[in-house]
């Protein structure tokens, strides 16, 4: 089943020039320093999002976060340095149609370090998430999986890219 597309929160310096669009496009984000991963948190989206980006700037690679499992100390060591920096999120946000307004991130205010979320243009930055499962689990746990998969909502946090059940 699959449960949609989604894309990841982009944050940018709230002086950078896509601030104030709201949108920023991938060869403008090739050209800076982003922060993002590790890798072993999700290998293929990392892998499809570095080729995307290299596409833009062969040379572009991706800066492991200094705090994998803090998203505001990170924000403020991005915010730290003598350069812009970027820090992009794992895939967190359900596109729903074509038209995505800018949202506000999970940090604002003072948490945030002066990095503002921004939108990837072109929606290349997104991924797929689907749920698979065993048709020889009994009847009401495949009933409460499917039941739970339908009602899956936006903005759920960030997505796993694959679950693999015993005996799938």
């Amino acid at each position: 089943m699959q449960l949609g597309e989604f894309e990841p929160d982009l944050w940018v310096p709230d002086t950078h020039p896509a601030a104030s669009r709201g949108v920023m496009g991938l060869d403008e984000l090739a050209h800076m320093d982003v922060i993002h991963g590790p890798r072993r948190a999700g290998g293929w989206t990392y892998d499809r999002w570095l080729a995307v980006l290299r596409t833009h700037n062969s040379d572009f690679d991706f800066a492991d976060p200094p705090f994998p499992q803090s998203l505001p100390m990170t924000l403020a060591f991005a915010a730290s340095g003598s350069s812009h920096a970027a820090v992009l999120t794992g895939p967190c946000h359900r596109i729903q149609g074509q038209a995505v307004p800018a949202r506000p991130g999970p940090v604002t205010g003072a948490g945030s370090w002066g990095m503002v979320p921004v939108r990837a243009g072109q929606y290349q930055l997104t991924a797929t998430a689907g749920l698979v499962w065993n048709g020889e689990l009994p009847r009401q746990l495949q009933q409460l999986l499917f039941d739970t998969a339908d009602g899956f909502g936006a903005d759920r946090g960030p997505i796993l890219e694959h679950v693999t059940a015993p005996g799938a």
